[in-house]
């Protein structure tokens, strides 16, 4: 039986790793990070400075860890268009993961003012699906730092599943080079340890997937996006919304897209309103980047373009706007400086992989955001996940 290698344990590696290990494949799955229970992945944050700051997680589930459990579909007609349709993938991915928007139970004070003020000012709202189970969740604001009730779907979910099937998962074991023999893949190194494998499939994120493949020999690297985002907010006493469900709502407009947030950083920006953690009602105001970051060796550089700046700024005036009209005292309005979550780009499909997520060397796959050929703009966990299977069963197939 031929050995599968899946370097990572997020979105991507922890579905693919489900699809291959349920069809009794052989697979393998290496994770730098260490596994945690879920309200400890906090400690897992990586984060850099990159032009903008980058947010990063490393540990078993990845990232999955620490999103705010939103499920939006996205890129999927920009992939149809390069000959990797996925509709049937997400529809699966939906009835895996219970995609659905929370009970009216579970929407706070400071999101439905956000969501009745956006629509008193002509905008469009709708309540963010999620992947997360009502009957688990207690509203606590601490998605982003790992839920304590597991009430979230996350790759570490899928990972226990896989072990069930068989899978073996080796953890905290950076993969440090890429294996090739005549073309083809051969296995994985972590430091002088080797993972023999007929295929590997990479999953470590836009960051360090291209890290591997340029040591690989291969061109991979440019056209970095990071879906740079704000969050925008200010002073409604007592409000009490960073003990909400976040991102609980969603609005969209062009390139960018908003939805309730707290940022602990609005609090240290507004002391001298004497501002407490539970005066704070934000927005987050994420846009559709353009790539023009890199990932060269060591070396990450992602800066925002005239564009961007642009859309970030008309995104900001909305959020102000919506703020405003929802109670917020408008002397108070600030924002946080611009970051990234969403890292992709890196080993797009079209220039890196083929339309079946395959490089140019044999046997080398990639299932993570690298592959995307554009910023999605908005949470990518769902399209990941769907990516993800797609290649599972083209690999069964195969």
């Amino acid at each position: 039986m031929e050995n599968i290698v899946i370097v990572g344990s997020g979105a991507g590696g922890a579905s693919v790793a489900r699809e291959l290990s349920k069809a009794k494949k052989n697979v393998t799955i290496i994770e730098k990070g260490p596994s945690v229970k879920s309200k400890k992945a906090y400690r897992c944050y990586e984060n850099s400075n990159v032009g903008v700051e980058l947010l990063k997680t490393s540990c078993v589930g990845g990232a999955t860890m620490v999103t705010a459990g939103n499920a939006v579909r996205t890129c999927q007609h920009t992939l149809k268009m390069l000959g990797v349709d996925i509709e049937k993938e997400l529809d699966e991915v939906e009835k895996d993961l219970n995609v659905n928007a929370l009970p009216d139970s579970h929407f706070g004070e400071g999101t439905k003012r956000v969501m009745d003020a956006a629509e008193s000012l002509g905008f469009e709202v709708q309540k963010m699906p999620k992947f997360i189970d009502p009957t688990l969740c207690k509203p606590c604001g601490k998605c982003a730092f790992g839920c304590p009730n597991d009430a979230k779907w996350t790759g570490s979910k899928y990972v226990e599943e896989v072990k069930r099937y068989g899978a073996k998962v080796v953890d905290g074991t950076p993969v440090t080079e890429l294996m090739v023999q005549d073309g083809k893949i051969a296995g994985v190194k972590s430091g002088e340890r080797e993972f023999p494998a007929d295929k590997v499939i990479l999953a470590s994120g836009a960051i360090e997937t291209p890290k591997l493949l340029q040591r690989a020999g291969l061109n991979a690297g440019e056209n970095l996006f990071v879906d740079t985002f704000v969050t925008v907010g200010g002073m409604l006493k007592g409000i009490k919304f960073n003990k909400e469900v976040q991102m609980n709502a969603l609005l969209k407009h062009g390139d960018v897209v908003l939805a309730p947030h707290f940022s602990e950083i609005l609090v240290d920006k507004l002391q001298g309103y004497g501002a407490k953690t539970e005066d704070i009602l934000g927005i987050m105001v994420k846009i559709k980047d353009e790539a023009s970051g890199t990932v060269m060796g060591d070396s990450v550089t992602k800066y925002s373009t005239a564009h961007d700046v642009e859309l970030l700024a008309e995104g900001s005036a909305i959020a102000g706007s919506i703020l405003t009209e929802a109670g917020v005292d408008p002397r108070t309005l600030t924002s946080t400086l611009a970051r990234g979550a969403h890292p992709g780009g890196t080993a797009a499909i079209g220039s890196v992989v083929d339309k079946n997520l395959e490089t140019e060397i044999s046997g080398l796959f990639v299932a993570d955001a690298s592959v995307f050929p554009q910023a999605p703009g908005a949470p990518p966990v769902l399209t990941i996940v769907a990516l993800a299977k797609k290649l599972g069963k083209y690999l069964i197939r195969d």
